[in-house]
Formats: C-alpha cells, structure tokens, sequence
C-alpha cells in the first residue's frame, strides 16, 4: 500500500483556545526571559498564531522572525494550568508555513543538506563521519580553522564545524543485530541506535549496550531502523517525518520488543508522539500507537527495572541538565537523578535552573546562532556556580551544545551521558577500583 500524503492545515483552533492568557507559562519561557517582549513569550505566540489562523494577520517576516525564535523546549507546556499542547501546536504551524513559503536560500540549504539527503541515509552518515575523522586528525581542521576560512562560509555551515566534537576511532555499529543478557534475562529490548550518536557519541551507545546487558536485557539493534524524524518535525518537514516514522514502526515492531529504548531524549519524545504525527494515516495510526506504548527513555526504563548491582564508586561532583524533550515533552526529571544517586561517591549538585534551555533545540543552535550563544551563556554561569567537574546530560543535542559552553566559558571538565556515567560505575565494580573520567 503506498504512503498516504497527508495536507498539514495548520493548529487545531481548539488547541489554541485552550490558552487562556493567564501568563503563568512567562517565567518559564527562555526567549521572553532574555528579551521581557511579549510577542517572544508562548501567550504571544498563541496570540499571533491565533490570529494568523483566523486570517487577521498575514506570515509576514516579522511574523516568522517570532515563530522561528521559539526553542519548542515546552517548558510552557509543563506548567501551563489550561493543558495548552504547545509543542504540538508549534509543530503544526512549523509544518504549514513550510508548505506555503519559500524560505531563504541557507535554510533551504542546511534543510536540504541536512534534513533531507543526510540523516536519514546511514551510507552517507557514515562517509562523512570518516571525512570528518581525517579533517579533525590530519591537522587540516587546525589549519582552516587558523586561516580564517570558515569566515567564508555561510553562517550555519561554520556553525556546524564549531560544534562537532572530535569523533570516536570506531562508530557503533548495528552488528550484532542482538547482545545476549547477562545473567537471567529480565526483558527483550530494542535500542534506536539513532542518527548521529552511531557517529558522535558512539560509546553512549555501547555505554547504553553494556548497562541494559547487565541489567538482564537481551539487547536488539534493528537492521531497518533510520532517523526518528524529531528535527523534521520541529522543523516543519512534517512528510520527511512521516516517512522515517513509518520505517521506524515496521522495523521495531517486526523484532517484537517488551520495550523500544531510547538514549536521546528529543528523539524519545517524538517517537512517543508518533501518534499524533500519523493520526490521519489510515495504514499506521493503530501501529504507531502499538509502537509508542513501547518507548522508554533509558533512564526511565532502567529506574523502572530496579538496577542489579554493584555499582562501584564515581568520586566526582556532577550537575545534571534537564534536556527539554526529556524534562517538558516526556516529564521525566527525577529517574535520572536516581541513578546518578545510587552510585557511590558521586555528589549530585543541583543548577539553580536546571530544566531552562541551553540552546541547542534541534538545529536552533546553528540557525539561531546568537540567540543560542546568549541562552548558552546563561546556561554556564548556571554550570560554574554549582563548581562540578562533570555536567550529566540526557541528549546529544545538549552534550554537544554544553561542550562547546564549557569551551566558551573557558571552564574544566566534560559532559557525559546519564548512561555513561553508571557504565563507569559498573566497570568500576568489576575492576575493584574508583571510577574515572576516562573509564570506558
């Protein structure tokens, strides 16, 4: 049966009137924090949106400049009293002003490149990931990044370049298609290896791998599996989207998992909302809610699971960021934080604003990159007032953003992953000796 096309009209108009104007979601909001304008904050975008969808105003660019600068951290939707679906609203707006407008030349350019011809295409990930292995190694990265060529480069492209971390010797691969369970085997899971994280964060993976094998899980890495679809969706490709969730569902639900584990938060969430994305899909509404019943976020599933020890000793002060999708979107704040606690000599030091926004939101970070510097910023005074040596994240997007803030910030340390970190709890219980920042 082929893939049903489906028109993207735009919010639901009771969804927006579920705002009530109370503006108990402004001091939640990042961008009207930094800026204290109305027409920045989610009661003013509801407002605009409004009033676009009953053709009062028109998407001017001075209209577009106020949706565009919204993070979709959902940080409203958290504490909005009225239930105002925020995230979803966004999305649906995203989706039909993509289909109405075209956008300048370098969003069409990172969309097209990015979006479109890359993420999805796990070849192509992996020849640019050997590219980018011998610029950063061959000291060619050193040399473009002294003789100010980047300077040459559209905005986003440069932007691009200055965040991508020195990559791993060896990516993860999804061979073999599945790790036995050590010890009695508790569960049958299936992991989304993900787009980027095969790449970037590789041994988050086999981190991830490692810590659901002791935990009892027979692990399985689907073959079919590509792309979740999250930055399409913020993005407003919402067909893109469809498209990657579609193969999604058929490949997880084809190994017949008890649960589908993420270690990304953003794409956790979007997967979770698969539901909404393909409700008017006659062939994959009734699957995508079979599949999203399914999905846990790691540290959900493993708090859940009740950990099998031991965990040996991590002696480092932390500090955990709340990852927006992860915090907001799937309201899950405190399993993370119960398994940082339960390893012996971590001290957990609490940001004064952990759950705001560190910028990064998907590819806000390269199309809004001033903004995202300005909430960044924020961000690592937040980070050296804690004085940790380790910032805990729960999402590539968010380790990539806050490592490059350390950098800016000129502050010690590194990021890891929530999963990381109990990794090297367990290797430290196994080699009789404390945890370091260079386990794994």
């Amino acid at each position: 049966m082929a893939a049903v096309i489906i028109q993207d009209t735009g919010p639901r108009i009771e969804d927006l009137s579920k705002c009530v104007h109370c503006g108990l979601c402004l001091q939640h909001c990042p961008t009207y924090l930094e800026t204290g304008l109305e027409t920045e904050s989610p009661r003013g975008r509801l407002y605009l949106m409004r009033a676009r969808a009953e053709g009062r105003i028109q998407a001017t660019e001075n209209f577009l400049g106020h949706i565009g600068l919204c993070l979709v951290c959902r940080n409203c939707e958290a504490v909005c009293p009225s239930g105002v679906p925020f995230g979803r609203i966004m999305e649906a707006e995203r989706a039909q002003l993509h289909s109405q407008r075209k956008a300048a030349w370098p969003e069409r350019l990172l969309r097209s490149l990015v979006l479109r011809h890359l993420l999805p295409h796990r070849g192509r990930l992996s020849l640019l990931a050997g590219l980018l292995r011998f610029y950063q190694r061959s000291g060619l990265q050193r040399l473009v990044r002294g003789s100010g060529l980047l300077r040459l480069l559209p905005r986003e492209l440069a932007q691009m370049e200055a965040l991508t971390p020195r990559l791993p010797d060896e990516i993860f691969r999804l061979q073999p298609s599945v790790i036995p369970a050590q010890g009695t085997l508790r569960a049958r899971v299936a992991l989304l290896s993900g787009c980027v994280m095969p790449y970037l964060y590789a041994e988050v993976n086999r981190a991830t791998v490692r810590v659901l094998a002791r935990n009892g899980c027979e692990v399985a890495l689907p073959q079919g599996q590509t792309c979740c679809g999250a930055l399409h969706v913020h993005s407003g490709e919402a067909e893109e989207a469809r498209l990657l969730a579609r193969r999604n569902i058929d490949a997880f639900l084809e190994a017949a998992p008890d649960a589908i584990v993420v270690n990304a938060a953003g794409c956790g969430a979007t997967m979770k909302e698969y539901p909404e994305l393909l409700r008017d899909d006659p062939e994959y509404a009734e699957k995508a809610r079979r599949f999203s019943a399914l999905v846990y976020d790691v540290s959900e599933y493993l708090a859940a699971l009740d950990l099998r020890g031991p965990l040996g000793p991590v002696p480092i002060k932390a500090t955990y960021q709340d990852a927006c999708h992860l915090a907001h979107a799937q309201r899950i704040t405190q399993q993370p934080r119960a398994l940082l606690r339960a390893i012996p000599g971590l001290e957990l030091a609490e940001m004064k604003t952990p759950d705001r926004c560190c910028g990064s939101a998907g590819v806000y970070n390269i199309a809004n990159q001033e903004f995202s510097q300005r909430l960044l910023d924020s961000k690592m005074a937040d980070v050296a007032a804690t004085e940790a040596e380790l910032i805990v994240a729960a999402n590539p997007g968010c380790m990539l953003q806050l490592s490059l803030g350390l950098q800016r910030a000129g502050l010690p340390g590194r990021v890891a992953h929530v999963v990381e970190v109990l990794d090297w709890a367990y290797q430290a219980a196994e080699e009789g000796k404390a945890g370091s920042l260079n386990s794994g």
